[in-house]
């Protein structure tokens, strides 16, 4: 318990993915993931909507996202335990970007870099959008961008996926909550735990999401994140759709799309930064309007439920961080996804598995995403935030 070569810091998707990379690629010294939630009831990953996709405008996230998107089409066999597949119920229903006129050059310009970088998405003219949801009220739009690949999925299934091939490879998970890490000459040296326990290694890789920047704050290392509520509605139509939706936004960015035979829906609402899980039914009241405006199967529904989960928000450029501090030796991060973490896990935890095992980053390249990159004015603006 007082002595690991690797700590990771959160056993959600991200930590998870990472211990289970970092076995997969023949890393065999001890690790340790402590997470503080072992049955996950506030954990981001579970929360959140599933989406995955590849409608970025950046070269990195495209190229980040189109990889873990070929994970996730392999995922059931790949991650099979015990010849058991993993179910992690993939719907590739694609995603879809609605656009009114004056929107319509940028996601050209998206579309084309995506092109280039292997994503089928299309440029859909309005009259277009009915075969997708023929039931679409178009009249104020001009088009919308589209990728039949992209989808959705059981985004607690794939988390408890890599976290029981990452157990059975004899990976240590602890259900004790992290405090504070431990430094000893400008690096990294161990974790202090809430219970005033140390476990000392010379590597930590911080997965702690929402409360990641919080602790590596406590050892004066500033990150641009924050976290922010995120609430999302599951209501049920009076009268049900002809097709399965793709993930959906609407140009005032709320987005839908079904769950079973319900949908579900959201919107990155401007709140106070905090850990706050409290979520309002009369918060409902203001998205109706828009759904009800773009899908007439919306005036009538009937609100079953709703949760709220937290994004660990980059406040510089709503993208994640990743990779070793450069003020502190041995100290990894995988932070401020801003809401992308779920589809970007697969690559970002083989990401930091070679980055720490091998010394460098073999099969994509992370490095635009490195801590750095705020201290040398290098950002990677991303405008496709949902």
């Amino acid at each position: 318990m007082n002595q690991a070569d690797i700590i990771i810091v959160g056993g959600g998707v991200m930590g998870s993915s990472t211990a289970y990379s970092l076995r997969n690629i023949g890393f065999e010294g001890d690790i340790k993931v402590f997470e503080k939630d072992p049955i996950y009831e506030f954990s981001s990953t579970p929360r959140s909507a599933g989406g995955i996709r590849q409608l970025f405008t950046t070269a990195i996230n495209i190229k980040l996202s189109r990889f873990s998107l070929q994970k996730y089409q392999t995922f059931p066999k790949d991650m099979a335990i015990d010849g058991e597949p993993a179910k992690i119920d993939f719907q590739q229903r694609g995603y879809l970007f609605l656009a009114k006129k004056e929107m319509l050059p940028a996601i050209e310009s998206q579309r084309r870099l995506q092109n280039e970088l292997g994503v089928p998405s299309q440029l859909l003219s309005a009259s277009e959008l009915h075969s997708i949801i023929p039931e679409l009220q178009i009249k104020d739009l001009a088009g919308g961008l589209y990728c039949a690949e992209d989808g959705y999925l059981d985004a607690y299934s794939v988390m408890q996926t890599y976290k029981k091939n990452a157990q059975k490879l004899g990976v240590d998970y602890v259900s004790k909550e992290v405090d504070t890490f431990l430094t000893e000459n400008g690096r990294i040296a161990g974790v202090r735990l809430l219970d005033g326990e140390e476990c000392k290694a010379p590597i930590v890789i911080n997965c702690a999401g929402a409360w990641g920047a919080i602790l590596s704050e406590k050892i004066g290392l500033s990150l641009p994140v924050i976290p922010l509520k995120r609430q999302i509605f599951q209501f049920d139509p009076a009268v049900p759709l002809k097709k399965p939706l793709p993930l959906t936004i609407d140009p005032t960015g709320v987005y839908f799309r079904h769950e079973g035979d319900r949908v579900i829906t959201g919107y990155s609402e401007d709140v106070k930064p905090g850990i706050d899980f409290s979520w309002k039914r009369s918060y409902f009241e203001e998205l109706w309007p828009v759904l009800a405006h773009r899908v007439p199967n919306f005036e009538s529904v009937k609100l079953e439920t709703g949760w709220a989960g937290l994004y660990d928000f980059n406040t510089e450029d709503q993208n994640a961080i990743i990779g070793e501090h450069p003020d502190m030796k041995g100290y990894y991060v995988a932070l401020g996804f801003s809401g992308h973490g779920m589809q970007q896990a697969p690559g970002v935890g083989l990401g930091l598995a070679e980055l720490i095992y091998k010394g460098a980053y073999e099969t994509l390249d992370l490095a635009p995403l490195r801590v750095e990159r705020f201290a040398e004015n290098d950002l990677v603006l991303e405008h496709a935030i949902v």
